[in-house]
């Protein structure tokens, strides 16, 4: 039985709220209560003349006051969660209602100008399908869902993923947990950072040196204690010091290169072992998923045990901020120590790690997907057929628009039929039908469902030119950068996967004339080549295209009408070209005197 998302979501905001008021209410009690007791204190210091009386009282309160801070603190961490996991619902619940826009990662760092469809999709940026999808903790689950949205898969890879947005989408409990895990929920994890430093080239540790560190520090202590008790003078001490010196001199450059080359990550460390806790008590179903779990767990134990013993040792060489440590770790050459601790377990680990966060990046872009699907249930996964070129979908409608909102159209594209040429006027929703189109079958390449009564589709390579600027930085005006645009789209058709290609408003940086010529020559190379695809235009005169290329190619048409002084769309598909513009309509509907 299908759950209806925002009733789910509704029902565990709502007890969320409730858990987080009465956390709130304890909290505020917890904070009187410590007010109180230091009252207390206070009033023994300057109301009582008893010594004793006094002593025992200040005591008494000072372990209370310590009972109440830790009570506290813990109990802060159990209130900062329980808003997390208030603002996990809400912004789901805003999703569901199509209020997303802004409140999500926009992704706009994976933006490729270079790339054939990303810009022209939305695939990044404010309101992009990145955003209203990812819902990834660290930047290997991101990385790889951008990854996912920007390279097609292929039909047998497709199906693993279906099977696993399948099983992991309805897993609220387990979408929620890894929403709010770590110390620092609001930041990604920068796994990326521990998979370089795990990867880099190993550290030579300084054998010899190592043991002698652990040599000093032991006769340090000795003739230390040696001299507090009076068995001899301060010259042991004094030595044993001047060697320590020198040891932490010649380890510098070891020490310097293994922790600086690590950073600080202690958060992230800390994050990492809970999510990665939190995976291992789960118990998937899907074979992808299966497979990708057990690629955690493959030495015997949870990546959370070692990942939380270089946590430990990160945090172990922090406390020398503290002064007195700072004093004892250097006698016990502290940073030495942790370096070759740390480097030891690089090379233990370090090959480990690269495994441990690609399994995780490609759940988490798996609880993407399942977020998706699960806020989406009456959108279908699309059917594959090895052999094309095919896009056929029944009831396509724009994806990142409220569902209610979007006007759905039927496109099928195939080898028989390989383009449409749609003309209309503006706003007409010509370049959104391109989008439509093109936005759904990267959804079904990456294993999402598509906003669509149903969808089947081949194995299919995408190129787009819908969103072209100039560049004043490489002096390239539009139609520069369109042409060179078509001509990646050309070299991409050239490829062994079929081209579906997106053309809007093709040259019409040009006259009309060469645009013609230009325009006809590249869809007959395009279809030439295997490829199928939408041209948009408002010229008239392109539509001769479709007539000269039937019939594998056909005209269709957007229409539009007067409703008052106002133009009016209905946004959906009709047979043959448009027979009129609205140009001085619309510049009529605005007060231009035309």
């Amino acid at each position: 039985m299908t759950q209806d998302p925002q009733a789910a979501y509704q029902t565990r905001v709502e007890a969320r709220r409730a858990e987080m008021r009465f956390l709130e209410e304890r909290d505020r009690n917890l904070s009187l209560a410590r007010g109180i007791v230091a009252a207390i204190a206070f009033l023994f210091l300057v109301a009582t003349g008893s010594r004793p009386i006094v002593v025992v009282g200040l005591v008494i309160a000072a372990i209370a006051f310590v009972g109440l801070v830790i009570r506290h603190e813990r109990l802060a961490r159990r209130l900062s969660r329980a808003r997390r996991r208030v603002a996990f619902h809400e912004t789901a619940l805003a999703r569901t209602r199509g209020d997303w826009i802004g409140r999500g990662d926009q992704g706009a760092r994976f933006l490729d100008q270079a790339h054939p469809y990303a810009i022209d999709l939305d695939l990044f940026g404010r309101g992009s399908l990145y955003e209203r999808m990812c819902v990834a903790r660290t930047h290997a689950g991101q990385e790889q869902l951008a990854s996912w949205l920007k390279h097609p898969a292929a039909p047998a890879e497709l199906l693993d993923r279906q099977a696993a947005v399948r099983d992991i989408g309805p897993r609220l409990d387990l979408r929620e947990d890894l929403a709010v895990l770590g110390a620092e929920a609001q930041r990604a994890v920068d796994s990326s950072a521990l998979s370089r430093w795990a990867a880099s080239p190993p550290v030579p540790v300084p054998g010899a040196l190592r043991v002698v560190a652990v040599a000093l520090s032991i006769l340090v202590f000795i003739s230390l204690a040696g001299w507090a008790l009076g068995f001899w003078e301060a010259a042991p001490f004094q030595l044993a010091t001047i060697a320590v010196g020198i040891c932490t001199w010649r380890a510098r450059s070891f020490s310097a290169q293994v922790l600086d080359g690590i950073g600080r990550p202690v958060h992230d460390l800390q994050t990492l072992t809970e999510i990665f806790d939190r995976l291992a008590a789960e118990r998937f179903e899907a074979a992808g998923l299966v497979a990708r779990h057990r690629a955690l767990t493959a030495k015997g134990v949870p990546p959370s045990q070692p990942i939380a013993q270089l946590g430990r040792w990160l945090e172990a060489h922090e406390s020398k901020s503290n002064v007195f440590f700072a004093v004892i770790s250097f006698f016990l050459l502290w940073d030495l120590q942790i370096a070759a601790a740390i480097e030891g377990w690089r090379r233990r680990h370090g090959r480990d790690v690269t495994v441990w966060l690609k399994a995780l990046g490609e759940i988490e872009a798996l609880v993407s997907l399942g977020a998706y699907a699960f806020e989406n249930p009456a959108d279908p996964f699309p059917t594959f057929e090895e052999k094309g070129p095919l896009f056929d979908g029944v009831g396509v409608g724009h994806a990142l628009l409220p569902a209610g909102r979007a006007v759905r159209n039927d496109v099928r594209l195939d080898h028989e039929t390989q383009m449409l040429v749609i003309t209309g006027s503006n706003m007409s929703g010509k370049s959104t039908l391109l989008r439509t189109v093109g936005i759904n079958t990267v959804l079904a390449l990456a294993g999402a469902p598509v906003r669509a009564t149903s969808l089947r589709l081949s194995p299919l390579s995408v190129g787009a030119s819908i969103r072209i600027q100039d560049s004043l930085q490489d002096g390239e005006s539009r139609f520069y950068a369109e042409i060179k645009r078509v001509r990646q789209v050309l070299d991409i058709a050239n490829g062994e996967t079929p081209l579906l290609f997106f053309l809007d408003e093709i040259f019409d940086g040009t006259n009309s004339a060469e645009r013609r010529i230009g325009a006809e020559a590249v869809v007959r190379s395009l279809l030439d080549r295997g490829a199928i695809g939408l041209v948009t235009s408002h010229d008239l005169a392109l539509a001769e295209i479709a007539v000269s290329l039937m019939p594998r190619a056909r005209n269709v048409h957007f229409e539009d009408h007067l409703d008052g002084d106002r133009m009016a769309f209905d946004y959906r598909i009709k047979p043959g070209p448009v027979q009129r513009g609205n140009a001085l309509g619309l510049m009529r509907a605005v007060g231009l005197e035309v």
